[in-house]
């Protein structure tokens, strides 16, 4: 009996929607050869993750790893799948492997990264194989909220192994390929039994068949048919078959189409240049329709998450690049809000709102359908594949185990399988046979950090608690020279009774420091540590707070 097995990891994606990364691997354990599906981001949030640009899987085992990695696939273009490419692909320099859509957004990323392009293979679909030592690899056409996604069969000495990647059952996407449920019976078939399926997640809650991307066009273009003055609209820039049904819907309404936003001009150019998108109504520049009346233009915009920076949120705040929202106008949202983004949002909403704009959102889905598949949806594709195992993926933690739930109802093998969990594919039923550090990264500003780098943390606590800067100078005595000074950074200059808080500081600093042993001022660590706690101490009386505090000892030597 063969001593190597069949692996599958993920660092990113299970237990938790966005930041996707995925790792298979065949060999003898702890030689196996591996290949990567996915390298993408998530996004911060100010509680968290104050100041971070964006969030990643942690790849420092893949890293350790590196010589033993094959090949890299990326399923689609969303950024939660895409977007860390330039950022990790230095770690790992493997050669990686997309659709020529997704190449193209792959390209931009590396290329942004100062990296080269050189490792980007452009691959097609379905019967195209691409062999990564142990691995042979094909892509199929899947349905979803940006083209030419793909899910990936996966076939190794131990079996077949079929990963959804993100999808949904829509047979007339509006752009792109629908979804073949002829072609996924047929892989289950020719392998005999699949041995596992490791499919999304995302939408296991939603009771209701999925619906199509085509039933949208109807209510929208009646919607912006109805109104007189200006109408905005935000989706998902990555939406290409959503931008284009709005598009379509403002021409049909006899308006201009302008896009404002450097991501949906971006997704709209390298859908075009690719030969997906076709038939896309004329653009005008945000130069040209300035000189469109309202009644006549329609804008499409970036920011339907609430992002401070995009189009959205620039308009709700007043004039941008020439136009304004004024009472009477129309503000479509053709999205939903991904959990954690509610804030901004409504922040967005409710300044249109005091502007007298009518704002529409989803409205039980006329503007907008999911583009991942339903309960009964993931149902049917269980039933296309007839998997041995199935192995819930790319959701919440409650979403992997009602999948799994599912699963067990059928018969199917399954398991709860989290950021940083092996497990072996080779037998009746997943096996956990080790586990990893599964962290995350940070990129802050133009540095990658690890999340315990304490970086991140001492940001949340000088938020929460304020700073503050003590300087002490001794002299080449070893005596204190004067008085400690005292600079306060987000904390009131006032105390509990009034008076200066600086003052209050310096002047118990100035005692502790007129007691202390000799001993205790050489020692610049020791001395460090009690001019802290006195600090602290001093503000936790006067304003409630324990700041972080940075304490600046400067010696003066004997000439």
């Amino acid at each position: 009996m063969s001593d190597e097995r069949l692996i599958y990891m993920p660092l990113g994606g299970a237990g938790e929607i966005g930041m996707n990364c995925y790792v298979y691997g065949y060999g003898r354990p702890g030689e196996e050869r591996l290949i990567v599906v996915d390298l993408g981001v998530a996004f911060p949030d100010m509680d968290s993750s104050p100041g971070v640009d964006l969030i990643m899987a942690d790849v420092a085992w893949l890293e350790e790893n590196r010589s033993r990695i094959e090949a890299i696939f990326i399923t689609h273009a969303h950024e939660d799948h895409i977007g860390a490419l330039g950022h990790l692909w230095p770690r790992l320099r493997a050669p990686v492997y997309a659709r020529k859509f997704t190449a193209a957004i792959g390209a931009g990323k590396l290329e942004e990264a100062g990296q080269p392009i050189d490792a980007l293979h452009v691959v097609g679909p379905r019967p195209a194989v691409t062999e990564a030592g142990p691995f042979k690899v094909q892509f199929v056409p899947v349905s979803h909220s940006i083209p030419e996604s793909a899910g990936l069969v996966i076939d190794s000495p131990a079996g077949r192994v079929i990963h959804t990647g993100d999808f949904k059952l829509d047979g007339s996407p509006v752009v792109g390929e629908p979804f073949n449920p002829e072609e996924w019976h047929q892989i289950g078939r020719e392998a005999g039994q699949v041995l596992a399926l490791t499919c999304d997640s995302t939408n296991v809650f939603s009771p209701a068949p999925g619906r199509s991307e085509a039933t949208l066009a109807a209510p929208i273009a009646e919607l912006i048919g109805q109104h007189e003055g200006l109408v905005v609209a935000t989706t998902f820039a990555s939406n290409v078959a959503r931008l284009k049904t709005l598009a379509e819907a403002g021409r049909a309404a006899g308006r201009s189409i302008c896009l404002l936003g450097r991501a949906m001009n971006k997704m709209v150019t390298a859908a075009q240049q690719t030969g997906i998108l076709t038939g896309f109504p004329p653009v005008l520049t945000p130069e040209q329709a300035e000189e469109v009346g309202d009644q006549n233009l329609m804008l499409i915009v970036t920011g339907s998450q609430g992002e401070r920076r995009a189009a959205s949120a620039a308009l709700s705040r007043g004039k941008y690049l020439g136009h304004e929202l004024k009472e009477g106008d129309l503000f479509l949202f053709s999205s939903k809000i991904i959990p954690g983004n509610e804030r901004g949002v409504y922040r967005i909403v409710n300044a249109l709102s005091e502007k007298g704009v009518e704002v529409v959102d989803d409205r039980g889905g006329l503007y907008h359908v999911s583009g991942h598949a339903n309960r009964p949806d993931l149902e049917a594709v269980h039933e296309l594949v007839n998997p041995r195992i199935l192995v819930p993926m790319h959701g919440e933690h409650r979403h992997l185990r009602e999948h799994a739930a599912i699963a067990a109802a059928k018969g199917l093998a399954s398991a709860v399988v989290t950021n940083g969990t092996m497990i072996s594919l080779g037998g009746d039923k997943p096996v956990v046979v080790a586990h990893v550090e599964a962290g995350r990264t940070y990129l802050d500003g133009t540095v990658l950090i690890g999340a315990l780098d304490g970086v991140v943390r001492d940001r949340i606590r000088m938020a929460l608690n304020g700073l503050v800067l003590v300087t002490v100078i001794i002299d080449e005595g070893g005596e204190p020279l004067g008085d400690a000074w005292v600079e306060l950074m987000g904390l009131p200059e006032k105390g509990a009774a009034g008076r200066d808080l600086a003052e209050e500081m310096e002047r118990d600093l100035s005692e502790f420091l007129a007691k202390a042993a000799d001993k205790l001022i050489a020692d610049d660590d020791k001395l460090d540590e009690q001019v802290k706690r006195v600090v602290r101490q001093t503000a936790l009386v006067e304003v409630g707070k324990k700041p972080e505090v940075v304490c600046v000892i400067s010696r003066l030597m004997a000439e």
